[in-house]
């Protein structure tokens, strides 16, 4: 399994400062295929100064979620360190 990209990311509107909520589709490559799968997701920053991030995949797959779920928080995280995500 590998995260070739995330793609089409808009960000909603949250009132709230340290809560950023996005949409997107991941490219993921399962089996030697690759597959679009719809995801929501979250980065919250912590008063410890941690960030949180929570994934919620909109369509089903077939595939273990804890290894789809931590490979595409490190891709989230990647994107957001090297300011790929929309502001």
């Amino acid at each position: 399994m590998k995260i070739l990209e995330i793609k089409d990311i808009v960000r909603k509107d949250v009132p709230i400062y340290y809560r950023r909520l996005y949409s997107g589709k991941a490219v993921v490559e399962l089996i030697n295929k690759s597959q679009d799968i719809q995801v929501d997701f979250s980065i919250e920053h912590k008063p410890t100064g941690q960030k949180e991030i929570l994934v919620t995949l909109v369509d089903t797959i077939d595939y273990p979620l804890i290894p789809l779920r931590t490979a595409l928080k490190k891709a989230i995280d990647d994107l957001d360190s090297s300011g790929g995500l929309p502001d």
